[in-house]
């Protein structure tokens, strides 16, 4: 996501002068983008603009390295397990971290071992639905029946012997119902806290199986270091088992650590003003030494006009761009263009296969012409149909000015089992006739639809894809109407979330091969909980038992099998329409130094690392 920069009069004058100084600002970078952070807290991000930030402010253990996808480097910990140096014991199962010593939180605490483990723990505990506390929970948590957790509330339910979370509690409270419910609540923490060991400086976490993705786990969000003292002083979870369930799945704004920060990083947060910008100063007492800069600054600007003229007159040091406005930068004295850079993102359309029968997004509720029903997305025929409505090359080639490639699965170009041999649809305005007419016995051909298809109002190749398959659509049948609607991201995030949305055009990032099939495929993920309980279905048919497959592969081959298996599934069901993985490019002045290569890895493609950044 991306932020706004705006000088409030609370500023000093000496901030003013860094601001109209000759070369502009010489000791701060400011960064232009459209998107702003939803959440300071790592547990409860599922947002890029949130994880940019805290990523300047909050470590891992390890990190990767350079460029590589494949190469890990320490951080808090002074090592990277591994079975040579025997920090990698029992067939993968048990992990030796040594952790850094001397290292100064923000506020001025020391690190130990004990804020590595509750930081760990905390973000299995807090659980947020729909979040990444899978990456954690998942390896942390034994199985059940065979099946992954992705919970840690799907313990708690199983060890009572009820059906819901809800039902561990008295009614609109989380007072445990009875004693059995309290004993479930507690030992499932138990299983938790049984992976880990301090011994020394090391922390020693022992998984209840082999997890192949587990450093893949912990370089992400959900694992970055946080100081217990300090968090449990501002109402954080205290840390102990019988009463880690009032603190599991809070709401954004009433999480304790949601606008307060205070990381191992290079930089502090100074100010946020939400929707607006986040300012970061330099932390001078970094483990690895100071920052060459001395403020950090993320801006939410909307506009691109704004973003470029910011850029020219020296108020930005770095903008993101959209594609299609690439030529409007170049060629301008004193602004420099990278080459293309991969990303491991990708943009897709996405079927609500049920959806809120309360939507207001599918009007009439009925397959009458002015509206759909809350199902309509689990008939294949109709997926199939939209599927031959869009014309990919055309949208990459005019939208992104050829800055990208069509994907074929969730499984991105560049990770581990991606398969250029997997079958792609294109557009095909017969094929995409004949499937709508097979549709619910041919009623949607006769009656038409009406639904609208949601993007976030600030990403206008989001709203050219909504406005190219409104205008095929309308084209096959005059009776087909799909209404595009922005809407602002917070209000996008919530609405999808809650199950409202039927189709929804969106980016993701993901980490790892495995992060990108459980985040779109999985019955428990941020889709599956938003596209419904029809999708949730399929998943669990189809997906979960190939996804716990892909992790618990023992060898590359093994796992490349399972992955094509997974696309070809995604391709025969037309889960979603595929738009683009997309090449970056970043537009900046050219007296910024320390920005790419060398500042750069597909991981943190949706990131400004400022560390290294000087003028």
């Amino acid at each position: 996501m991306k932020f706004k920069f705006f000088f409030s009069v609370s500023l000093s004058v000496m901030w003013a002068v860094f601001v109209f100084a000759s070369i502009s600002h010489p000791n701060t970078v400011v960064y232009e983008q459209e998107r702003a952070a939803e959440t300071l807290d790592p547990a409860m991000v599922i947002d890029t603009a949130s994880f940019e930030v805290l990523s300047n402010i909050y470590e891992n253990l390890i990190q990767l390295k350079g460029t590589s996808l494949t190469e890990y480097t320490p951080v808090l910990s002074t090592n990277v397990p591994s079975v040579k140096d025997k920090t990698i014991l029992d067939n993968g199962r048990t992990y030796i971290f040594h952790i850094r010593q001397g290292v100064h939180f923000q506020n001025g605490d020391l690190l130990t071992p004990q804020d590595v483990v509750y930081s760990l723990e905390r973000d299995v505990v807090v659980g947020m639905a729909g979040g990444d506390s899978h990456e954690l929970t998942e390896p942390l948590l034994p199985k059940i029946n065979g099946s992954y957790v992705s919970n840690i509330s799907q313990w708690s339910v199983k060890l009572a012997g009820v059906k819901s979370w809800s039902e561990l509690f008295a009614t609109d409270t989380k007072l445990p119902r009875n004693d059995r419910c309290k004993k479930a609540l507690i030992d499932t923490f138990n299983l938790l806290a049984k992976d880990f060991q301090i011994k020394g400086n090391d922390v020693v976490i022992h998984l209840p199986h082999p997890y192949s993705p587990f450093f893949s786990s912990i370089i992400d969000s959900v694992a970055m270091i946080i100081d217990k003292k300090w968090a449990v002083a501002h109402g954080a979870w205290p840390g102990t088992v019988n009463t880690w369930w009032l603190y599991h799945n809070p709401t954004r704004q009433k999480d304790p650590l949601y606008s307060i920060t205070n990381g191992t990083g290079p930089f502090k947060l100074y100010k946020w003003i939400r929707g607006r910008e986040v300012i970061m100063k330099r932390f001078n007492k970094y483990w690895a030494g100071p920052a060459k800069i001395e403020y950090a600054i993320i801006k939410t600007v909307p506009e691109f006009t704004t973003r470029k003229l910011d850029l020219i007159r020296g108020n930005a040091d770095i903008i993101s761009v959209p594609p299609q406005f690439i030529g409007q930068v170049r060629n301008i004295n004193g602004i420099k263009i990278s080459k293309n850079i991969p990303e491991l993102a990708e943009y897709q359309i996405s079927f609500a296969f049920s959806v809120s029968p309360h939507s207001k997004y599918i009007y009439s509720g009925k397959l009458d012409g002015n509206g759909i029903p809350p199902d309509f997305f689990s008939n294949l025929n109709v997926r199939k149909g939209f599927e031959y409505l869009f014309p990919h090359q055309v949208y990459i080639k005019e939208v992104w000015n050829g800055l990208g490639i069509e994907p074929n699965s969730p499984v991105s170009k560049g990770l581990i089992g991606y398969d250029p041999s997997i079958p792609i649809y294109h557009q095909d305005l017969a094929k995409a006739a004949e499937y709508f007419k097979k549709a619910y016995g041919g009623r949607v051909w006769e009656k038409g639809f009406k639904f609208a298809i949601i993007y976030n109002s600030t990403d206008p190749t989001m709203r050219q894809a909504c406005e190219i398959l409104k205008t095929y659509a309308k084209r096959v049948n005059p009776k087909f109407n799909i209404i595009p609607v922005p809407t602002l991201w917070a209000s996008l995030v919530d609405s999808f979330l809650g199950n409202e949305i039927p189709m929804i055009a969106l980016d993701w990032f993901g980490t790892s091969s495995y992060n990108r099939v459980y985040g779109y495929l999985s019955s428990h993920s941020v889709y599956g909980l938003a596209l419904g309980h029809n999708f949730r279905a399929l998943a669990r048919k189809d997906f979960d038992p190939l996804i716990n497959a892909a992790v618990a592969a023992t060898n590359t081959n093994e796992a490349q099998k399972i992955y094509k298996e997974i696309s070809m599934k995604v391709y025969n069901q037309a889960v979603m329409i595929w738009l683009i993985q997309p090449s970056r490019q970043l537009v900046y002045k050219d007296w910024l130094k320390g920005l790419y290569p060398a500042n750069y890895n597909p991981f943190r493609d949706k990131d400004l690392i400022f560390y290294n950044l000087s003028k």
